[in-house]
């Protein structure tokens, strides 16, 4: 993969929302490795500051995606951007439509839809400068149902029409616009959060599947990130090799 600038360049700026945990440091940590300076965002600055520690181009800032002043924030600590790998995001139940719980699903929309728009609409000015490129992390739940997972297919599906939308009104712009939407991932929160901490739930979800990783997924954003500029790679989805579709996960036994 060939770094995204040469000796006469200056570095290149990239933001990385939900960069605390999961895909989006795996992205922040391998966006670094290739040269580009990483404003890493999320709620959590005591691990940003350990990614920080560890990767001297990246750069912790304190970001809520469902907080206007937060956002507002993020623009100001963040004047140069060439790229915007809008992360943030999460699922927060397994509730079937019946028995949904309206909170959860407000919760689910403000972080996955409302949080993206938000950071877009903050960093586009900056990102319109530099002709850059916004990587939206979607997921094949933009793509594909399933029983119990209204809430969080709702907002994924609202995500990939936002990132066909967004394309449309900023082509003439000059920039770029990408979704990546992988299937089953295993990082170490994920299933975790949703399942309201259930660790062994959560691990039950993948057992018996050798699914993605959180690195898999950054590589991929990565790769979408330092194609040629004209060049627009308009979605990824990545699935582990077991899964083909929802209902089709080949598990194999244990031992």
């Amino acid at each position: 993969m060939p770094p995204p600038t040469d000796s006469t360049s200056a570095p290149r700026t990239a933001v990385v929302t939900g960069a605390s945990s999961g895909i989006g440091a795996a992205t922040a940590r391998r966006l670094a490795e290739q040269g580009w300076q990483v404003v890493a965002a999320a709620r959590r600055l005591d691990r940003l500051g350990r990614l920080s520690a560890e990767h001297p181009g990246v750069r912790p800032c304190a970001l809520d995606v469902t907080d206007p002043r937060s956002v507002e924030a993020l623009a100001d600590a963040a004047p140069e951007v060439d790229l915007l790998v809008a992360n943030a995001g999460g699922a927060f139940d397994l509730a079937p439509v019946a028995d949904a719980d309206l909170d959860s699903w407000q919760r689910t929309y403000d972080v996955n839809v409302l949080g993206t728009v938000r950071t877009v609409q903050a960093l586009l000015p900056a990102l319109t400068r530099s002709r850059g490129h916004v990587v939206l992390t979607g997921s094949t739940a933009g793509r594909w149902v399933y029983e119990g997972g209204a809430s969080y297919v709702a907002a994924k599906h609202a995500v990939a029409a936002l990132r066909e939308t967004l394309r449309l009104e900023v082509v003439d712009r000059g920039l770029r616009v990408s979704e990546i939407a992988p299937g089953m991932v295993r990082t170490e929160e994920f299933s975790t959060v949703r399942f309201g901490g259930d660790t062994a739930r959560a691990e039950a979800v993948y057992a018996g599947v050798d699914a993605l990783t959180a690195d898999d997924v950054a590589e991929a954003i990565v790769w979408v990130a330092t194609r040629p500029a004209h060049v627009n790679v308009d979605l990824v989805q990545l699935t582990p090799q077991q899964q083909a579709g929802v209902s089709k996960v080949v598990r194999r036994p244990s031992g």
